[in-house]
Formats: structure tokens, sequence, C-alpha cells
């Protein structure tokens, strides 16, 4: 597999496929991507940020950097989100390339601990994260699990 992790302010051109691969994948609206990856884009701070893994010029992976990933958790931030790995493309070892990619990342910004809202158990452990607590993510009927990672 040959595949390349890309800062989306290091490769702004693919800033609309990248919006439209994220909506694509999590049914949020087109226009909070678009929103996000331009305030990334703006470089006025450090999040959000949009990370992507290429193979070529299609995306097979990606995940972001927001403030909260809508839970009830406000103190808990940055949030890692919308970690997602092309089904073609998985057990390749990109999402743990992309999850060590963004914590290094945001270290050198100066963002040491990230937190990350999910349902999987034992996938993101393999990876440095260790489960913090359980959180209400909004609308959800039932909490999630939140973990943490500290560089």
């Amino acid at each position: 597999m040959d595949y390349k992790i890309v800062r989306l302010t290091d490769k702004p051109e693919i800033k609309e496929q990248a919006a439209q691969w994220f909506h694509e994948k999590w049914g949020i609206p087109l226009e909070a991507y678009r929103e996000s990856m331009e305030e990334c884009l703006s470089a006025q701070n450090a999040v959000p940020q949009w990370y992507l893994a290429m193979d070529k010029e299609k995306i097979v992976g990606g995940l972001g950097v927001i403030q909260n990933d809508f839970h009830n958790r406000k103190d808990l931030t940055p949030n890692v989100c919308a970690v997602y790995t092309e089904k073609a493309h998985r057990r390749n070892g990109i999402a743990g390339a992309l999850l060590h990619y963004v914590c290094e990342d945001m270290k050198e910004k100066g963002i040491p601990t990230l937190y990350l809202l999910t349902d999987h158990t034992a996938f993101y452990e393999r990876y440095g994260w260790e489960f913090l607590c359980m959180v209400q993510g909004d609308g959800e009927p039932e909490p999630s699990r939140m973990y943490i990672h500290k560089a």
C-alpha cells in the first residue's frame, strides 16, 4: 500500500474534495466541513486541522482536529474527529499512521493532549490512547467512550 499523509494546510487545493469526502463518510453537512476547513486554512489558530491519507490523488483515509466533537464535556478539548479509512484500504495501518501523525503535529503546535470520542473499544489503545471517561454525545441516547492521548 503506497499512500502519503498530508495536512490540508500543505495541500489547500484539495479542500473541496476533502470536504465532500468527509461529508459522504459521516453525513455531517457539507457546509460544516467547508467552514472548518476554511478556518484551518486561515492559519489563525492551531485548531481546527485536517489530515488526509492520499493514494496518488485519491483520499483513502482522513481525520480532523476540532474543538468539540458534539459532546457535553466542553473542557475536554481539542478532539480528534471523523477518523475514517476506506474499506478497501483498511488493515494497512492507515488509521494508525494518521493518529500518530496528528499527535506529533499537534504536539509541535503546542497541544500535547488530544481527546477522541468513539464507540470502538480496543482499537485506539493500540495507538497509545487511553480510555478516560464516558461522555454524552449531542442527541445520542447512550453515552460514548472518551479517550485521551498525551504526547
